[in-house]
Order: C-alpha cells, then sequence, then structure tokens
C-alpha cells in the first residue's frame, strides 16, 4: 500500500510542467544559492576501512600502518565522540540559520559482508557529499570506489525513499563488481606519471565514481578524473542529467586526487576559491572568474589525521552567496574570505578531520532556493 502511494504521488508531481517543480522535496542548481535544507552526515559507528588497493592511492605513508593494523575494528571511542559532537554542532547552528537539517540512520558497518568476488566491512555514514549528488529535482546515487564504501548509501535510504515520495528524482548508478581487475595491478604510489601519464588505481573497465568528484556551477558541472572516479563513470554522469547540462572533465596537479573540495570551490557567480598548490592553470570557463588562492592551513595536522591532504581546510561550505561555513582554527582563511566580501560562520570542527572530510563532505545540499541558469 505505501509503494502504491510513492508511485502515486511522484506521478502527480512529474506530471507538472517541466519548469514546475515547487513540489519537489529536492532542488538545486548550484554550490552557493539559499540553502532550504541539507543533509548532516553521523559518525556513529565508524570503522576503520579495510585495507585494499584503492587505499593505498590516497592515504598519506603516515596513515598506512593504522588502517594495515585496525583496518575492520570501530574507531577508537574517544575520536568517535569527539567528531559526533561537532558534527552535532554544525547541524545545530545550520538549524539556527533556518536551514531544514536531516541525518542520516547509523548502521552497524562492523558486519562483514562480501560479493563472488570478495569480502569486506562498512565505513560510516559522515560524508553525504561523497555519496549523494544532486542536480536539479534529480538526486544521484554514487557507485562508490572502495569497497569499504560499497552499501554505504544504505544508511540514506529511508531520507531517499522520502525525498522519492515527494517527487524527486532518483537515479541509482551501476554497482561494479570490484573484482581484482577493477584495480590497477602495476600502480605505484611513488610514482603518480609514467611516460607523462597521470597514473590511477582503478581502471576504466566498470562504471566508478564518488559524487564529491563533481561541482555544480548551474548548467556547467565541472569534474576531475581521480583515483576513485574513471571515465566511464564521468560520462555515465553526462549521459543521464540531460543536455541542458556540461560536464567539464577538468585536470589539476594533485598527484593522488580523490574528490574535488580540496581545490576548486565555486562560493558564489563570479568568484572561485582554489587551492595553489595544485591549480597553475584555471580550466575553461572559470577562468573568467575572479580568482582567490586559499592560504595555507594555519595549523599542521597532528598524527589523528589518516587519510586526508593538508588542504581538508578548503572544504567550506556556502549557505548563501554571502555566508560560509568554516573551520574555526583556519583563521588566515577566514579574513581571506572577509577580504572578498563573505561573511564567514567560524566553527570548530578539527576532531572531524581524522575520518577523512570536512565541513562540506559532511553536508549534502538537497534543496536551494534558485534556479538553473548559465553563470558562464
Amino acid at each position: 500500500m505505501l509503494t502504491k502511494t510513492i508511485l502515486t504521488d511522484a506521478v502527480k508531481i512529474r506530471n507538472t510542467k517541466t519548469g514546475d517543480q515547487k513540489k519537489s522535496a529536492v532542488l538545486s542548481y548550484n554550490e552557493w544559492d539559499p540553502l532550504e535544507e541539507v543533509i548532516v552526515g553521523v559518525v556513529e559507528g565508524a570503522v576503520v576501512p579495510v585495507w585494499d588497493a584503492a587505499l593505498q592511492a590516497t592515504t598519506p605513508p603516515r596513515g598506512s600502518s593504522f588502517f594495515k593494523k585496525y583496518g575492520g575494528k570501530p574507531f577508537p571511542r574517544e575520536m568517535i565522540e569527539k567528531a559526533s559532537k561537532e558534527l552535532d554542532g554544525l547541524a545545530r547552528v545550520l538549524t539556527e540559520l533556518g536551514v531544514v537539517v536531516r541525518r542520516p540512520k547509523p548502521l552497524d558497518f562492523s558486519k562483514p559482508y562480501k560479493t563472488p568476488w570478495w569480502k569486506s566491512r562498512g565505513l560510516y555514514a559522515a560524508m553525504p557529499r561523497d555519496v549523494l549528488m544532486v542536480i536539479g529535482d534529480m538526486i544521484i546515487e554514487a557507485p562508490m570506489a572502495w569497497r569499504t564504501r560499497y552499501f554505504e548509501s544504505f544508511a540514506y535510504r529511508d531520507l531517499l525513499n522520502e525525498y522519492f515520495a515527494k517527487g524527486a528524482r532518483w537515479l541509482v548508478a551501476p554497482k561494479g563488481t570490484m573484482d581484482d581487475n577493477f584495480y590497477n595491478k602495476t600502480y605505484d604510489v611513488g610514482r603518480p606519471f609514467i611516460n607523462n601519464e597521470k597514473q590511477f588505481v582503478i581502471t576504466n573497465n566498470e562504471i566508478a565514481f564518488d559524487a564529491a568528484d563533481f561541482v555544480r556551477c548551474g548548467k556547467d558541472i565541472f569534474v576531475q578524473k581521480s583515483n576513485v572516479t574513471n571515465d566511464m563513470g564521468i560520462e555515465w554522469v553526462r549521459r543521464h542529467i540531460g543536455p541542458e547540462f556540461k560536464v567539464h572533465a577538468v585536470e589539476f596537479l594533485d598527484m593522488h586526487p580523490m574528490h574535488i573540495d580540496t581545490t576548486i570551490v565555486p562560493l558564489a557567480p563570479g568568484k572561485l576559491l582554489i587551492n595553489p598548490s595544485w591549480v597553475k592553470k584555471i580550466p575553461k570557463p572559470l577562468n573568467s572568474w575572479d580568482i582567490l588562492s586559499a592560504p595555507e592551513p594555519a595549523k599542521p595536522f597532528d598524527s589523528g589525521l589518516y587519510f586526508s591532504s593538508d588542504w581538508i581546510t578548503m572544504n567550506i561550505f556556502s549557505v548563501d552567496e554571502k555566508r560560509v561555513i568554516v573551520e574555526e582554527q583556519e583563521k588566515p582563511l577566514i579574513r581571506a574570505l572577509e577580504k572578498w566580501g563573505f561573511e564567514p560562520i567560524p566553527i570548530p570542527f578539527r576532531n572531524f578531520y581524522p575520518f577523512g572530510g570536512s565541513i562540506h563532505c559532511a553536508t549534502v545540499d538537497i534543496r536551494r532556493r534558485g534556479k538553473l541558469k548559465s553563470y558562464f
């Protein structure tokens, strides 16, 4: 009976005019329109990822021994409690700003699972940005490229069912086998380039992408090929989102790329924050925008950071064209944003870093108040 109700509601909404999407619970075209609804992740039940070929490409050397020793076991309770407190603080700030905040259902990620080709355990539901991408009234569920994240999207299943019932289009990318042929057997983390060609740990023999390798600027969407996103994954997104969008594949100097938010961050129409270490040439058509080079991270990370770049400090989140949420210790970045006309909202979030992300990673914007347009 519930399924029939969901389908009836969805058909009624999809039968409205294409340009009238007011009834859809999901609607967002860029990274800066006024935020109305957001999912904020949870870190309860987080498990250290099981070590495999995919992790070696993006894990700093100081972290590999930790993964190899503790992979498949729960993160230390103290780490989870500190990070959870900061996630709750982010949710509270957003609620106080008038934003509807939703949270995924914590799962027992310690349960082992297996496919015909391999076995693993889960990771967490802390980073909805990695798993889900909203383009217009469509929410895309990424296939992911780590075995340990194969079933991560199920933490969001209740929310996705609800959004579908309220009119959203829900598109699920095909899951790959992730068998041994999915990985580049000759990949050498110490040789990111061979014969002037960048090397990646995943091959191109099946569709793979994380949502966090894509960034939206209205009718133009930018994506980087990385150690979790391949050409087939990019092409799959290009074919499915519709002819009104143009997908631009861009490349930067990050030797071990994984997720675009520590490389380029569109903050408002015509304003782009960049990582000066990895971006030496602004890709078209973003080169027509004003550029702010992010300051160096304010404080060096301690040994608790296991699988993130120091530039995770760039992983900030826009509430609208002026207000942006920033980690409170990043004073140089806060000052730079203020000089650029933004209103930073500083919050404590450093204890979340060891889980591999920051403020933008911990969110996915479900609804922003705006329309589809071109910014170039």
